[in-house]
């Protein structure tokens, strides 16, 4: 049962990193004043850390 228990969590930890990451990714791909360049940098943070990167990405650019 403690097994279980910890897949669950695992489980619900890594659904909550990609779907916080896909919403990244789609902010960043909409931006239309960042280069190709730092679109794909932010890109590549949204995948490794999204929550930490997405809060310098929103005090870097405000979304409005």
């Amino acid at each position: 049962m403690t097994e279980l228990i910890i897949y669950a969590v695992l489980f619900a930890a890594l659904m909550g990193h990609c779907l916080f990451a896909n919403i990244m990714y789609r902010a960043v791909h909409k931006d239309q004043s960042l280069k190709m360049k730092e679109k794909n940098d932010w890109k590549f943070k949204a995948l490794v850390f999204p929550a930490y990167f997405w809060g310098k990405y929103k005090q870097q650019k405000p979304l409005g």
